[in-house]
């Protein structure tokens, strides 16, 4: 069998030419399938996803965001079965565990950090940069998606997670991805793309796959692509060389294979929590995934009077590690991936031990736990031992992919630095000590050989992530023989597929351009104050001018007594001699508040809470006696995740101008309209609550009104009530609400039920023919209650009122609701909002 590619919008399989790539199963040694790309149209890939990558450019973050986060709970919900497949990999459950939940992981990490990125398809870098000396002519970085595919060829180890890790940042940057998977485990990454399209979550063009070798997918790259590379350094110098790279020079990203090394710290002898937390973190990265993981410890650097004491404890670790079947729960460590690869691994632990010792484990023989397992690609972990690692460099020099490492010794700090860069770059390396002083020498100066560096001790391990797993908001590779590109990195990452441009012009201008007010642009008068706008309605540059206020000496010793900042700037005017204060000076949080005082809208509104303040800065005192105003400008606006019992909302950055009504040149004692006249400045958040307009507000009016369109002839447009049965369960729902029908329990479950009830709180319509717990549950009908549809409608309007009035004269009470659990009034207003909108919807009858 052929595994199928998913390309220009179809599966296809390639031809069995000779050429295919066969899989097998590495417990078994049975073949799976292959992989062909003979046939397929190579050349036509990359532009089918350049000429559908626009759907995904003109996404905004928010919705890249979104549609990435949907995508992982969709794959999180199917993840039994792609765990079923990784067992052929050679992967035990927690192998697969890191692969396939570790890739979901990195959707949902960076599905997160849309709450950084403004809402709309591009970013703005950086801080303005004013270019001249009035202010009227600035520069700006803004980040926009590039136009072309990420073509991404990735490595067998992990073929879920090296995925999607990927193409979760340049989904959010906005770019499409082409995945070609590493042959030997490609069956295990089509299932998941399989699942990926047949969710339809992705706009077309934004993924597709290639199951096959095919180097010729690089002809046709152009200088609007990415090209990414994992694998080994060999393969990486090759495909980055390629002539069409060059010509069109494609940014180009290697995380290579490397000899990551760990250190042991001298304070780190035996019967201490750190030799303890050293041997184990060793042990596990030479077992975990049987040693496939390009960040799995490749050298031990141990001081040379602890190289006996490693050994042993390490060997004694090693032994209690059972090698077989993964499907057998007492498996600690699976197969390599296949027989070739073994092989190869034994090739190059010879090369090494032509100077090394092999001190554990041995090259031929394995104890293999499980019938089915005995012709599966196992091999023992292989510990050796470098006495000289100054003068043999096979151990710096030869990687050994699989559960293998060398102990080295090193006779002081120096050393052990040095032996780091003799792996001449590396994508992690760790330290395991209690001197933090030690820690921080080997950091600093083993930094620029590595990509990552982790310090452990016995505070940090207990939640350390571990030496050998890369992080989504870390950057993930390393210079040199690891490849020298960069992966993940949170923003970092995700700024690599896009294209940096520096804007320049005046401040209006880029107002307009980034979408966030920059000072000195012009203003956009509101009509009323900015406080009483919705989110939707609020737009950067939107400003008031507030009215004036005199800051008198009483003010500010009234604040130095509320607060305890008795400054001798503020309540000691004999100690101003020799100062950069002429008067009694007020406080600068006391002038933010004043300010506050001038801009707040008193009367409840949109605004439901102050979110913060940042960048606020105090340009020049401001004395007793001076009088200030204020301009509130919106400078930008962000979106935010709503949990809980709360309204949607965004949130609004505000730019604080506080402003001296009249400047005074205290050197010539007079007013100077010259004078500088801004005081402070502040940059202040606000939660704004969205726009509901998606449903119509219940009065009796609204009511009477849509039942004036409905009668017995009235057809739903779903399910399969008639008028009066919605009419009479409408009547029971207000009766619920009123206290009258309590005699039911909640259906809910308790740990669910807080969820559940948050959902009243958003704009989200109710779900189309959804059964209410205490309706029948075998399709039919309720029976009747009411002689005729008339006689059911003036029913429910007076259930309606006998619950308005049961809550006017208990305001503070709740009752029960089957679905939500106890319902406050307020709460039973938004309830009652959906629920009428969604009945009338359903029978055509909204106004």
């Amino acid at each position: 069998m052929i595994l199928k590619s998913y390309i220009n919008g179809q599966w296809q399989a390639g031809k069995q030419d000779g050429n295919e790539r066969f899989m097998w199963d590495a417990i078994t040694g049975e073949q799976i399938g292959a992989t062909s790309t003979a046939n397929l149209d190579i050349a036509g890939v990359l532009q089918y996803g350049r000429d559908h990558g626009k759907v995904l450019r003109d996404m905004t973050f928010q919705q890249r965001g979104n549609m990435i986060k949907k995508l992982a709970l969709y794959l999180e919900k199917r993840k039994a079965k792609f765990y079923e497949i990784s067992y052929r990999t050679g992967a035990t459950r927690a192998d697969s565990w890191v692969d396939i939940e570790g890739g979901f992981g990195n959707l949902f990490a960076n599905a997160s950090l849309r709450k950084l990125f403004p809402d709309q398809s591009y970013a703005v870098e950086g801080d303005p940069i004013d270019l001249s000396r009035g202010g009227r002519f600035m520069a700006h970085h803004i980040l926009v998606p590039r136009k072309g595919v990420a073509v991404h060829i990735n490595a067998f180890n992990f073929p879920v997670w090296g995925m999607l890790e990927k193409c979760a940042v340049n989904w959010m940057a906005g770019m499409p991805a082409v995945v070609l998977p590493a042959p030997q485990t490609a069956f295990l990454t089509e299932a998941v793309v399989r699942e990926i399209i047949a969710s339809g979550i992705l706009p077309e063009g934004a993924l597709q796959l290639l199951s096959g070798l095919t180097t010729s997918v690089l002809d046709t790259v152009n200088s609007t692509d990415v090209v990414t590379f994992t694998g080994s350094a060999a393969t990486g110098r090759k495909l980055k060389s390629h002539p069409r790279l060059l010509e069109e020079s494609v940014p180009f990203t290697m995380e290579a294979d490397s000899l990551n090394s760990s250190v042991l710290g001298p304070d780190a002898v035996p019967g201490t929590a750190e030799f303890d937390i050293f041997i184990k973190e060793v042990r596990k990265e030479m077992t975990s995934k049987a040693g496939q993981k390009c960040t799995a410890i490749r050298r031990i650097m141990v001081p040379e009077n602890l190289m006996e004491d490693v050994q042993i404890a390490l060997g004694k670790q090693l032994s209690q590690t059972v090698i077989g079947d993964p499907l057998l729960r007492e498996t600690r460590m699976g197969a390599m991936i296949n027989n070739n690869q073994r092989d190869t691994l034994k090739e190059q632990i010879q090369k090494i031990s032509k100077t090394a010792e092999i001190v554990y484990g041995n090259l031929d023989e394995v104890e293999i736990l499980g019938d089915r397992a005995q012709k599966g690609a196992f091999i023992s972990p292989i510990l050796m031992r470098e006495d000289q690692p100054f003068k043999n460099n096979a151990v710096h020099e030869v990687e050994c992919f699989g559960p293998v490492s060398t102990l080295m010794p090193y006779k002081n700090l120096d050393e052990a630095i040095e032996l780091a860069h003799m792996g001449k770059g590396s994508l992690v390396s760790s330290v395991v000590t209690g001197d933090d002083a030690f820690a921080k020498v080997y950091t600093i100066n083993a930094a620029s050989s590595h990509g990552r560096i982790l310090t452990l001790n016995k505070e940090s391990a207990p939640q350390s992530t571990g030496h050998g797993s890369p992080l989504p908001l870390l950057v993930h590779g390393g210079p040199g023989r690891a490849g020298g590109g960069e992966e993940m990195g949170g923003l970092r990452g995700i700024k690599h597929y896009m294209q940096r441009c520096a804007v320049q012009g005046s401040p209006t201008s880029l107002t307009e351009i980034t979408g966030i007010y920059q000072p000195n642009g012009a203003y956009k008068e509101a009509e009323k104050h900015p406080f009483a706008y919705h989110y939707e309605d609020i737009k950067p540059g939107m400003s008031l001018e507030t009215h004036k206020r005199t800051i008198t000496n009483t003010d500010i010793q009234n604040f130095a007594n509320l607060t305890w900042d008795h400054f001798y700037a503020h309540t000691d005017i004999t100690s101003l001699e020799g100062s950069i204060f002429k008067k009694r000076t007020a406080h600068g949080y006391f002038i933010i508040s004043a300010a506050a005082g001038l801009f707040v809208y008193p009367n409840k509104g949109p605004v439901s809470a102050n979110y913060g303040l940042e960048d606020i800065r105090f340009l020049r005192p401001l004395y007793h006696n001076d009088t200030i105003y204020v301009r509130l400008t919106c400078k930008e606006k962000r979106e935010r995740d709503v949990s809980g019992r709360e309204h949607p909302s965004g949130i609004v950055k505000w730019y604080v101008e506080v402003f001296d009504a009249e400047p005074v040149d205290y050197e010539n004692g007079k007013t100077d309209e010259e004078a500088e006249s801004l005081v402070a400045i502040a940059t202040i958040l606000t939660m704004v609550e969205k726009k509901q307009d998606i449903f119509k507000e219940i009065t009796e009016k609204y009511i009477k009104s849509a039942f004036a369109k409905l009668n017995s002839d009235t057809k739903p447009q779903w399910g399969s009530m008639t008028p009066q049965h919605m009419v009479e369960h409408l009547e029971m729902s207000y009766r619920i609400a009123s206290g009258e029908k309590q005699d039911f329990d909640i259906t809910t479950p308790d740990e669910h039920l807080e969820k559940v009830a948050a959902t009243l709180w958003n704009y989200d319509k109710m779900p189309q023919n959804h059964k209410m717990p205490l309706m029948k549950q075998d399709g039919t009908l309720e029976d009747l209650q009411h002689e005729n549809l008339e006689t059911a409608k003036a029913k429910m309007l007076e259930a309606r009122k006998e619950y308005l009035d049961y809550f006017k004269k208990n305001p503070k009470a709740t009752t029960k609701n089957a679905v939500f659990g106890e319902l406050s009034k307020y709460e039973w207003t938004l309830l009652e909002r959906k629920h009428l909108n969604h009945h009338f919807e359903q029978f055509n009858i909204s106004a």
